[in-house]
C-alpha cells in the first residue's frame, strides 16, 4: 500500500533516528494491520519513523524507530537478545547515494513496497524521493520485516531488518 502522508516532513536526519523496544503504540500517520500464520502484525508509519506491533498467542513486542526526543539509544548496527519467549535480531546500516542513484533507489524501493500485499509505504508532500517503506513477511515460523527511511537532502538511505520468533536450533 503506497499513501501520502499528509504532514510535512519533519523528521529530517538520519542521524536522528534512535531505536526502542517495547514503547506504546505512537501516533500514526499510516497503519497496515496484518496477519501471518496466527502472528497479528501492525506496521505503522511515523513520519519518516517506523513502529511494528507483533502479537502472537500471549506474546507481543513493539520496535520503534523514530526521532524520539529524550532518547539515549541511536540507532545501533545489530541488536541480539531474548524478548520473553522469542529471539529478536535488528539490524541497520545507512547507504549514501549519489542524486541520480538515490532517485533511482527511492523508485525502485516504492515500487517494490506498493503492490506488495504485506508492503506500506509513505511519501512526503513535495519531496518524491522522501518516504518511509515497511515490507513484512512469515518465515520458517518467524516473522521478519524490512523498512526504508529516505533522507533526499542528505542522500542517505537507512535500512533496517528484523527476525523475531522462536530460538532456531544451531545447524551443523
Amino acid at each position: 500500500m503506497l499513501t501520502t502522508l499528509k504532514t510535512s516532513y519533519t523528521d529530517t536526519r538520519a542521524a536522528d533516528l534512535a531505536w526502542a523496544l517495547g514503547r506504546d503504540p505512537l501516533p500514526a500517520l499510516a497503519v497496515l494491520d496484518l496477519e501471518l500464520a496466527g502472528a497479528k502484525l501492525q506496521l505503522r508509519l511515523l513520519g519518516a519513523s517506523h513502529q511494528v506491533l507483533l502479537e502472537e498467542e500471549s506474546r507481543s513486542c513493539s520496535e520503534t524507530v523514530a526521532c524520539m526526543p529524550g532518547s539515549s539509544t541511536p540507532l545501533p548496527l545489530g541488536v541480539s537478545k531474548r524478548v520473553g519467549e522469542w529471539e529478536y535480531e535488528f539490524a541497520a546500516r545507512v547507504e549514501t547515494l549519489t542524486q541520480g542513484s538515490f532517485a533511482g533507489r527511492a523508485q525502485e524501493l516504492l515500487a517494490l513496497v506498493a503492490d506488495h500485499p504485506h508492503g506500506l509505504a509513505g511519501t512526503f508532500p513535495g519531496s518524491p524521493h522522501a518516504f518511509t517503506a515497511m515490507l513484512a513477511q512469515r518465515h520458517e515460523g518467524q516473522v521478519r520485516w524490512r523498512t526504508w527511511h529516505a533522507y533526499p537532502q542528505e542522500g542517505q538511505l537507512v535500512v533496517t531488518r528484523t527476525r523475531i520468533g522462536a530460538r532456531m536450533p544451531a545447524s551443523l
